[in-house]
């Protein structure tokens, strides 16, 4: 069982830096240090789909790390 686990949370964080290093490759350097051209930025298509699977991906990333130390202790 931990193996899989282990398995799983890789797979998973492999996911998830996947995922944000592509909602972060529309932005320029500039705003990485804080210097953005918009004040408000409204998601829609495929960049809403893309921050909503990252969340479901990294709330499944925070489980199954749970559930790898409960079942570790």
């Amino acid at each position: 069982m931990t193996d899989s686990l282990r398995t799983i949370e890789l797979v998973l964080a492999v996911a998830l830096i996947t995922l944000i290093l592509m909602q972060s490759r529309g932005t320029s350097l500039g705003s990485v240090f804080g210097q953005e051209g918009s004040v408000f930025h409204t998601r829609r298509g495929a960049e809403k789909i893309l921050f909503n699977v990252t969340i479901g991906v990294a709330i499944a990333f925070i489980v199954v790390s749970l559930a790898l130390v409960r079942s570790t202790h």
